[in-house]
């Protein structure tokens, strides 16, 4: 090997090591990713390839893992994903109890599992149908949160009431 020819293997190794530094403060998988490619353009150049095949062997390399390898990568690490939904989202579907009683007039309240305690109005019961709209639930009668509506909890009773 020439001198030009190892001067290329040294920026190689220089990109690749400045690559995984970056890498390690930014845990995107991005770097990771163009190091790795870096490493293949270190390859081409110790075997002999001219700059300009290192060159594009290295974004070849880079863009195959950012395309292929990379959003499985996240995925199977459940980077894009999250788990515990927040929020109003996190509000649909939890269970409660009546904690002021509902009237034909006026909405009630209720307590749910989180502890909150939110103004809520009733809704019909699709698991029972028949059941009326504006029903009365009696206190300690189990909810389920179907929607938010502003600073309103619309829930649907989880046991059969009667009015």
């Amino acid at each position: 090997m020439t001198g030009i020819e190892w001067a290329w293997v040294i920026v190689w190794i220089a990109l690749v090591l400045l690559l995984i530094v970056v890498e390690i403060f930014t845990l995107d998988f991005i770097f990771l990713m163009l190091a790795v490619g870096a490493a293949g353009g270190l390859v081409a150049a110790l075997v002999g390839a001219p700059w300009w095949a290192a060159v594009i062997i290295a974004a070849a390399v880079s863009l195959l893992l950012l395309s292929l390898v990379r959003p499985r990568l996240l995925k199977i690490l459940g980077r894009n994903a999250d788990p515990h939904r927040t929020n109003i989202e996190g509000l649909i579907g939890m269970r409660g109890q009546v904690a002021v009683a509902f009237t034909s007039s006026a909405p009630g309240q209720v307590r749910l599992a989180n502890g909150e305690t939110w103004s809520a109005r009733i809704t019909a019961d699709e698991s029972f149908p028949d059941s009326p709209v504006d029903h009365t639930p009696p206190l300690g009668t189990g909810v389920i949160v179907t929607a938010i509506d502003g600073s309103t909890a619309v829930v649907r009773t989880t046991e059969r009431t009667h009015s």
